[in-house]
């Protein structure tokens, strides 16, 4: 499977960030941004697949090539270039980065941790590698959609 996208989508955000971001954030801000593609635009933003980790969502090809920098700021180490400024994917990725990138890892773990959230739903301690299926999160961006507009009301 290419892995273009997912790369591509990691490059970015790690350059919005001024290259600060460690991997936990980064896998938090990208979930958080394929949820937010798939509610806006009903295609997913990567090309690759998260899974119900420990810690959260997380897309395991991405995290193979960036976990030897822990929790200290990844490199450039995607051997892609970003994605293009003018595209939805750029879009909800700058949408995202610029809402939440300022955010603690624990602020992003508690976001991706939502009661009823798709990786609630998915998360099992005991099996690894339990993928949440993009309509899954595609229909936990809907039910924040809808609770946010309720609240407004």
């Amino acid at each position: 499977m290419s892995m273009i996208r997912t790369f591509q989508a990691a490059k970015t955000l790690c350059e919005l960030s001024g290259w600060k971001l460690s991997n936990l954030p980064l896998q938090k801000l990208l979930y958080l941004s394929h949820m937010y593609h798939l509610g806006e635009y009903n295609e997913p933003l990567i090309d690759g697949e998260f899974q119900a980790w420990d810690l959260g969502p997380v897309e395991p090809t991405l995290y193979r090539q960036v976990k030897a920098y822990g929790d200290k700021p990844i490199q450039d180490v995607f051997r892609v270039g970003p994605v293009a400024p003018t595209t939805t994917e750029y879009e909800a990725l700058a949408e995202i980065y610029d809402e939440l990138g300022d955010r603690r890892p624990s602020s992003l773990v508690a976001i991706t941790h939502e009661d009823h959230g798709a990786w609630a739903r998915y998360y099992n301690p005991n099996v690894n590698g339990i993928v949440i299926p993009n309509r899954a999160i595609r229909q936990e961006f809907n039910e924040r959609r809808q609770r946010a507009n309720n609240n407004r009301n």
